[in-house]
């Protein structure tokens, strides 16, 4: 029986992935650094999990000599880089993603629980979720972990492992939603079954281990393009998700 929902946040609840490249080239820009993240640059670089991670990253491939220590400097670019990302989208300039809203509303007023497990900083999360889900959005998740709640990030299991333990669930009662690879392997490794709707950056990725792949979740407004088995409609609502879990029980079981 499905018991809650567990959400990834970047390029899940809303395709941020080009906000937040902007944000770190005008981060970059004011720290004085003549670096600058192109499309297909950031692509790659999104293999690696969570922004200070990701400058790093970089900064041992650009200048391997030096890169060991910038710490101080690679938290305060990080700062920065937030603070525009948080322009970008604050008051609901990036809209969430099809059905995230309306599914979230449908889980709420059935009761069923939901949680976030992310590894983006608590600030982004809230920069992105004040407007469309209301300044009390966090009351609306039963557990919200971010990349201040474990230290190792996606694809570790750590974060959706921390999730479970808020929600007071096993995995095999709850499903994950993710666009990523390491995002799925997170969530499989911690044994949560997974839908997966990729953005443009991940589209290419491997999600053989997903219980299903979506370009979306659907809304009436904006439903998907063909209908789904086991769905009564053209875009995912409990009672389908309700299915595909029991269909996935019975195939692990």
């Amino acid at each position: 029986m499905l018991q809650a929902l567990i959400f990834d946040v970047d390029g899940t609840l809303a395709d941020t992935e080009s906000a937040h490249r902007a944000a770190f080239n005008a981060a970059f820009a004011e720290a004085g650094l003549d670096w600058h993240w192109s499309e297909a640059l950031y692509t790659r670089l999104l293999d690696v999990a969570g922004g200070k991670e990701r400058i790093a990253h970089y900064w041992r491939t650009v200048d391997p000599l030096h890169a060991a220590r910038n710490g101080e400097t690679i938290a305060r670019i990080h700062a920065i880089k937030t603070r525009f990302y948080e322009e970008q989208v604050s008051g609901g300039r990036l809209p969430l993603r099809p059905g995230i809203e309306r599914l979230i509303t449908e889980a709420a007023e059935a009761g069923l629980p939901i949680a976030i497990a992310t590894t983006t900083t608590p600030a982004n999360v809230d920069a992105l979720l004040r407007a469309p889900l209301g300044r009390n959005w966090r009351r609306l998740f039963a557990a919200v972990c971010d990349g201040g709640t474990t230290q190792r990030k996606k694809p570790a299991p750590d974060v959706y492992l921390a999730a479970l333990r808020g929600l007071g669930l096993p995995a095999y009662a709850c499903i994950a939603f993710e666009d990523s690879e390491n995002g799925l392997a997170a969530a499989s490794a911690a044994g949560i079954p997974t839908i997966i709707t990729p953005t443009a950056y991940t589209a290419l990725h491997s999600f053989s281990d997903a219980m299903l792949v979506l370009p979306h979740l659907g809304d009436p407004a904006q439903p998907l393009a063909q209908r789904i088995p086991g769905a009564d409609h053209r875009w995912v609502d409990l009672a389908a998700l309700a299915r595909w879990h029991e269909g996935t029980l019975f195939e692990a079981s």
